[in-house]
């Protein structure tokens, strides 16, 4: 029931009630109501005691609740007559016996009832556990009813209308409030109608007439009172309503047990479709802009079994303020708030913005509404409700030991215990699990084991999918164009399965070796040379050169040149203010001694580009070709030797004078220094590593040569929008086994040994040595580095039923079960930096749901898998 209307003297002849959360009324059996509040000392704390009604048929009077009863009637109407303050005493009686006594208490003691009956203990009588899951059955649905204070202001006349209820809802209100046949008694615990009529009290005589033709609409939550309770043919198996003695529900498969006499209607229920009201926990998160991250990551965990029972119970107890890492509770009584709001029977998609408001305090990443990563919110969460709830006011000072050559199982429970003695939450107790670290030192092959929990696992995905890679080959002595190969590689692999590809593309002589560079703007920006360096590094939008230098380079001087002209007419001597970088630089190892050497060495790197006599008048036109095209052409029109230009004839290099034209400077990496300019007979000065050269050329020089043909190279991969890309396919058990794999520590993290008493690249193997309850697992979607950005689209087909870490356990002698069955998983799809975030959650018997932000879908199991997995929640199976 909502709240009471602040004035009555409305005219108006309906006047509703706001559905706020806090101000919802609860109808639930007396009994049920009796035994919590009996045993649960939060609930009797203030000593309220109940204000009985009692119902009768409804009375001939002038009024709007008057009816006549007859087939047309489509209302069910009676009185509710307030009893004498002596009748309080009655509250001992024996009640409930006839199920006809009902109690009308405030949704916050609701809930604390609902927490006190799941917490109890009991099992069938047959021994069979109870689900709530088994059952399709909705116990809590609102009701629209009709209130109006009569003339004497001892009674409520109330009227449930089929107009305002659907029609199962109207015939179960006809069969729980029937006055006609047994007495029905209402206990108030909520002080709502004391009030009602305190302030119907101080309206005049006028004022009182016009409320009794007033009709309050109000709706009431109706719990546990199931109309075929009653029904004497119902079957066993269907006495869901009133459950004798000895009742455990499940949800998600974890049990809670109940020592209650009696556990009326589904304590958390399950049934019915998505939107249903009585669908507890199948409530939607509205989007808030851009947070459906948020919205993904908090689905999965409010649907996390021993979460949701801590939070639904009296968690603030255990609220650590005194916590320096804590957030003095705030983010746990915020998430305890949104949860227990996402569990309220009959909810409406909730609107998280506290929530997201104490996030962005905490979390300044987190604030405005850009597109988060569901995994980062989520180890942000998780270790602030564990630092929040952390049962540990002081943590004592803990120093970490070697395990000096004894038992793994000794040196891991003295490690889980330090870790227990300064981090002790439901956090830890669900979610945390411990694995096992070795390092062996390469030179003294010292061996050092530690044993540290993780809260998740962040499993790689490992590929076996090849990537196809298109670079450019450039010969160093003028004899060839430039010629595009495109070659095939490991996806993950490394440097030097580019070269090995490469250098049998192209043919690579045993006297050659390849220069591959990064070009961009017309100048080399990069030199990739290391061997072990990861093909991840290269994008797909990057444009490779790869130069053929012979072998013996590394004893000769490298020159590169870069390409400028004029704009303007060139002034011999003089250098114009606007000056245009061109093609890619020219790259050969030759011996020169003066300014005419480099000269001659450039001028033999340009053979490659000279245009014929005859196609020179074109050249305007042959600029737009493509250069595909131009390098076809080139192909076939260039022959080096007799056959060439007559600057070559016999192979000889002739002087013309657009040759004497050419001015050399020596410069820097971006070509943008011309201080240095080489003279053609003086010496050049020897410098260590590369030596640069900007070639100034003029206008009428660059008409004879093809200069558009080296500005125009392949990237490594043009996207095709309409191209079918192969699905990727892999175990989460190879992603599991990817993970534990050995492996050399970066030269980033380099390890101290204590043997060498020097940083070393150790090996490093994990192993898992102890499994948590709540076992998450993180796939590693997302890569980032300094010029990549990339997310892996690859399936991984990932048990649902039956994850079995048995054989991946170091720990034999555990106890524990480990295997798993998954409950939730956080999806992303699209691309990086955008796309969009969903969760599945297994929800009660073999029922998922998709919760895509406030909607709330049924789905089936075999569209669980896909490759928009991201986050994968599984809970320990019971031994059987």
């Amino acid at each position: 029931m909502d709240s009471l209307p602040e004035d009555s003297s409305d005219t108006s002849q309906q006047a509703s009630v706001s559905n706020d959360d806090d101000q919802r009324l609860y109808t639930v059996p007396y009994r049920w109501w009796k035994e919590a509040k009996d045993s649960c000392s939060a609930l009797d704390s203030d000593g309220r005691r109940g204000v009985l009604y009692t119902g009768t048929p409804m009375s001939s009077y002038a009024g709007p609740l008057k009816i006549i009863n007859n087939i047309f009637n489509s209302d069910l109407a009676f009185n509710l007559r307030r009893e004498s303050d002596s009748a309080e005493n009655n509250e001992n009686d024996e009640v409930g016996v006839s199920g006809r006594d009902y109690a009308l208490v405030p949704g916050e003691m609701w809930l604390e009832a609902l927490k006190w009956h799941s917490d109890s203990k009991a099992a069938l009588k047959n021994g069979r556990s109870f689900s709530a899951a088994e059952d399709d059955m909705a116990d809590v649905y609102p009701l629209q009813l009709r209130l109006s204070v009569l003339r004497e202001t001892t009674s409520l006349g109330v009227k449930i209308s089929k107009k305002d209820n659907t029609v199962e809802r109207f015939r179960r209100a006809c069969k729980l409030f029937n006055v006609e046949s047994e007495q029905l008694r209402i206990w108030d615990f909520s002080g709502r109608t004391t009030l009602f009529f305190s302030n119907d009290k101080n309206k005049s005589a006028k004022d009182t007439q016009r409320q009794s033709e007033q009709e309050i609409l109000l709706e009431l939550q109706v719990y546990g009172l199931s109309d075929f309770i009653k029904s004497k043919d119902v079957k066993k198996d269907d006495m869901i309503g009133l459950l004798p003695n000895g009742t455990s529900f499940m949800m998600n498969g974890g049990t809670a047990k109940s020592n209650s006499s009696y556990i009326w209607g589904n304590t958390l229920a399950f049934g019915g479709g998505a939107g249903e009201s009585g669908s507890l926990g199948l409530t939607g998160l509205q989007n808030l802009g851009n947070t459906c991250f948020m919205n993904s990551a908090l689905q999965c965990l409010v649907h996390t079994p021993k979460l949701v029972d801590y939070f639904l119970g009296d968690y603030s107890a255990e609220i650590n303020n005194d916590n320096p890492l804590g957030m003095d509770g705030e983010i746990a009584l915020a998430f305890g708030d949104l949860l227990r709001k996402l569990w309220a029977p009959g909810a409406t998609p909730v609107a998280p913005r506290m929530f997201k408001s104490k996030l962005a305090r905490f979390a300044s990443q987190f604030s405005g509404f850009n597109q988060h990563d569901s995994q980062e919110l989520l180890a942000f969460l998780l270790d602030g409700l564990h630092e929040d709830l952390n049962r540990v006011k002081c943590k004592p000072y803990v120093e970490a030991k070697d395990g000096d050559g004894r038992l793994d199982e000794e040196v891991a429970d003295e490690y889980w215990q330090n870790h227990l003695a300064r981090n002790d939450s439901i956090i830890v107790d669900v979610c945390q699990g411990q694995y096992r670290s070795t390092l062996v030192c390469p030179v003294c092959r010292k061996v050092s084991i530690m044993f540290d929990p993780f809260m998740y696992l962040s499993l790689p995905l490992p590929s076996t999918t090849t990537r196809t890679m298109t670079l450019t080959v450039m010969s160093t002595d003028g004899n060839a164009p430039p010629t595009p190969f495109t070659i095939t590689v490991p996806k993950h692999g490394k440097f030097e399965d580019l070269t090995k590809a490469l250098s049998t593309a192209c043919s690579l002589g045993v006297d050659e070796t390849l220069l591959v560079t990064e070009v961009y703007n017309n100048r080399i920006i990069r030199y990739l040379g290391e061997p072990g360096d990861s093909l991840s590094l290269i994008r797909d939008d990057d444009q490779l050169v790869a130069y053929r230098l012979p072998k013996d380079a590394e004893d000769m001087p490298t020159v590169v040149f870069m390409h400028q002209h004029a704009e303007e007419p060139f002034i011999r001597g003089k250098l114009t203010s606007n000056w245009k970088a061109f093609g890619i630089p020219l790259v050969a190892s030759s011996k020169f001694v003066n300014g005419l050497d480099i000269r001659d060495l450039y001028v033999k790197l340009l053979k490659a580009f000279l245009i014929p006599p005859e196609d020179s008048v074109d050249d305007d036109d042959d600029i737009e070709r493509t250069a595909s095209e131009e390098l076809s052409e080139v192909e076939d029109s260039i022959t080096p030797g007799v056959d060439g230009p007559p600057e070559f004839a016999n192979g000889k290099k002739c002087s013309t004078d657009s040759d004497a034209d050419l001015e050399f400077y020596i410069t820097d990496e971006k070509g943008t220094i011309r201080d240095s300019r080489i003279a053609m007979n003086e010496l050049v000065p020897s410098r260590p590593g590369r030596l640069i050269v900007l070639v100034c050329w003029p206008a009428k020089m660059v008409k004879q040569y093809k200069t558009r043909l080296p500005s125009s190279l392949p990237q490594i991969f043009k996207f095709d929008f309409f191209a079918k890309r192969p699905q990727e396919s892999v175990s989460l058990y190879k992603c599991l086994e990817a993970f534990l794999k050995e492996e050399p520590l970066g030269p980033e993290d380099m390890w101290y040994c204590p043997g060498c008493k020097q940083h070393r690249q150790a090996s490093k193997k994990l192993d898992l040595w102890r499994l948590p309850e709540i076992l998450v697992i993180h796939l590693k979607r997302f890569s980032y580095s300094r010029f990549l950005k990339n997310k892996l689209e690859t399936f991984v087909d990932f048990p649902v039923h039956d994850l079995d870490l048995s054989t991946y356990i170091a720990h034999r002698n555990s106890t524990s079960c480990n295997r798993y069955m998954l409950y939730a998983v956080s999806n992303h799809y699209g691309s990086m930096g955008g796309g969009h975030y969903t969760a599945f959650v297994h929800h009660g018997g073999d029922r998922w749901y998709d919760f895509d932000d406030s909607h709330v879908s049924p789905i089936s199991e075999d569209r669980i898998k896909t490759s928009a997995a991201y986050v994968l929640f599984y809970r320990r199976v019971a031994d059987s």
